[in-house]
């Protein structure tokens, strides 16, 4: 079976605009099909909601970066493509289970190894899970070449 085309125009926009702000008009304006079709579509297709998909992606390059740089916190927030060092904060810990400066502790060895940290774990593998789930999905696409059309000056 193949992937759904308008999902992945979908997910290939998120992944080029995600660190600037996505919101569903822009999306319904892009791709000319009604908001509410979008999201039941991707939802169906994806299993999760556009926004979370967003957020997750968002936590996962953030995650990239900590484990990469020793930026301060709202930087990398702004290098996922969060605005807020709040918002960055709640949404890590809500997907991740610890907090950001909790996370950076454990990169550091600062940080003893516990059920939080497991838990960590496997959330952080989830979202690895999702992001391959998609990126094959992106894969499976059928491409389609319109056929050529002939063009005539007599009518």
């Amino acid at each position: 079976m193949y992937s759904n085309d308008l999902i992945c125009d979908v997910l290939e926009y998120i992944d080029t605009f995600l660190c600037t702000k996505i919101t569903i008009n822009d999306l319904e304006k892009k791709f000319y099909y009604n908001r509410y079709y979008i999201m039941k579509l991707f939802k169906k297709e994806i299993g999760i909601t556009i926004f979370d998909y967003i957020n997750k992606l968002r936590i996962y390059k953030s995650i990239t970066i900590l484990d990469n740089t020793n930026n301060f916190l709202i930087k990398t927030a702004i290098n996922s493509g969060f605005y807020s060092l709040e918002y960055f904060s709640e949404i890590f810990k809500k997907e991740v289970g610890i907090s950001p400066k909790e996370y950076k502790k454990v990169l550091n060895n600062k940080y003893i190894y516990n059920d939080k940290i497991i838990l960590a774990i496997t959330n952080i593998t989830n979202i690895k899970k999702i992001i391959d789930y998609t990126n094959k999905y992106k894969q499976n696409r059928k491409r389609t070449i319109d056929p050529v059309k002939k063009i005539s000056i007599f009518g």
